[in-house]
């Protein structure tokens, strides 16, 4: 099998890149006019904002049944199952008759999301050579980047043409469909790649790279393995908190921007095309530097994307909260948006390819599903807690998220060098 990155990732498209591209387009179609349907149908604000946060609580909740599905079946198998189970939630979707239906519906999508992220995570764990590793999965970050930009643009288009606002509903439908007929009938990826490459190539003179990922494997893979989540978080427990805490905050971080720039433009006086373009031109930023993400991370290392990313958005973060009564705070809004939209693009890929680094070489899936159990309640809960600070003052919401994301940089930069010293930097020349 080829070392070649390009060839090797161009292989990985119809299988694994394709169908991610077509389950984030649908998914992120839809889950912006959840709210909407639920409010059409009875329900009251408060109940809408928390049958529309049902898909994360459906994913955090879906991580550890995934990995007995992937661990069992393959990720293949499980990446299928995911998709209808899938259809079944957009189905739900568009038939439910109540807002509690509704719900559960909206759960089950979120369910199916973390089965399909699990498996393609495990794919690439095992299967994407070392050196090239973090570019792989920055280019998957990437592409849950393209359906969160587009989708939202796809459901307005297809309102717009229908006048039916469940019209996305069965975009989502048509984009499963599609997306398991391509994992279904393209070639297999576990044939296109059928050896684990967890190591650089042979040809590095000292064989460092190699010897990097031994020591990585041996503190979270002992030889007295637990099978199962359980032992996979005892045998990797240290590295699971510590460096797994970090990345916990980090994905706060990518909600909070979600929830507290759209909440920041509303209180300085934008209207809903100011607002929606602020928050366009910073995810535009965001999706323009996903790869270069993963370009640091394998030449330099997994520290230097990870700990700048998390000290710009703890910059901009930290300078909005006194931005808001000044003149032109709309400018103001706009330039922090873009600061931070680069700190999250330089972020795309971090967490998948820590918890790719740190998980047993032979049996990843139970570790990645504790390692995407904790980053999901992350960026599950973090929002949360910023939207109670904004209920009290909006420049302390943004004071504490900018606090967070200091923590987080603080966290990555303690315990990277400890647990991945040489992992994503080039081996040293021999001697001779």
């Amino acid at each position: 099998m080829t070392n070649s990155a390009p060839a090797f990732l161009w292989r990985l498209a119809p299988s694994i890149y394709g169908p991610s591209v077509l389950f984030s387009l649908g998914e992120y179609a839809i889950l912006p006019l959840v709210a909407v349907i639920a409010v059409e149908m009875g329900a009251s604000i408060a109940l809408a904002g928390v049958i529309a946060s049902a898909a994360v609580v459906g994913q955090v909740l879906g991580n550890l049944p995934a990995s007995w599905v992937v661990s069992r079946a393959g990720e293949r198998a499980a990446m299928l199952l995911a998709a209808a189970v899938a259809l079944l939630g957009c189905l739900g979707v568009a038939f439910a008759p109540t807002p509690a239906l509704l719900g559960a519906a909206v759960l089950v999508i979120g369910f199916a999301a973390a089965s399909f992220g699990l498996a393609r995570h495990a794919f690439m764990t095992t299967r994407v050579p070392l050196h090239f590793r973090a570019r792989a999965l920055s280019l998957l970050g990437g592409t849950n980047r393209l359906g969160r930009f587009i989708g939202p643009f796809l459901a307005a288009a297809m309102i717009a043409a229908t006048g039916d606002p469940e019209a996305p509903v069965w975009a989502f439908a048509a984009c499963l469909v599609l997306a398991a007929a391509l994992v279904a009938w393209a070639p297999n990826p576990e044939r296109a790649a059928p050896d684990p490459e967890r190591a650089a190539p042979d040809a590095s003179a000292d064989g460092s790279a190699r010897s990097t990922v031994s020591r990585t494997a041996s503190r979270t893979t002992p030889s007295e393995s637990r099978p199962g989540v359980l032992g996979a978080v005892r045998d990797g427990g240290a590295a699971l908190l510590r460096i797994g805490g970090a990345s916990a905050i980090l994905s706060g971080m990518r909600s909070i921007k979600d929830v507290l720039l759209p909440l920041w433009g509303v209180s300085i006086g934008l209207d809903a095309t100011q607002v929606a373009l602020v928050v366009g031109i910073s995810g535009t930023v965001d999706f323009l530097f996903f790869y270069t993400s993963g370009q640091i991370m394998d030449r330099f290392g997994r520290l230097w994307a990870s700990l700048p990313a998390m000290v710009v958005m703890a910059i901009g973060f930290l300078v909005l909260a006194g931005t808001h009564d000044l003149p032109g705070a709309g400018v103001w809004l706009l330039v922090i948006a873009i600061v931070v939209g680069l700190g999250n693009g330089l972020s795309s890929g971090i967490n998948m390819t820590l918890g790719a680094d740190l998980a047993p070489a032979d049996h990843p899936a139970p570790f990645l599903a504790a390692w995407r159990t904790l980053t999901d309640f992350g960026g599950a809960v973090a929002p949360l807690a910023v939207s109670g600070l904004a209920a009290v003052s909006l420049p302390v919401a943004s004071v504490a998220a900018g606090l967070l994301a200091v923590a987080g940089a603080v966290g990555f930069g303690r315990w990277i060098p400890r647990y991945l010293p040489h992992v994503g930097r080039r081996p040293p020349r021999s001697a001779d």
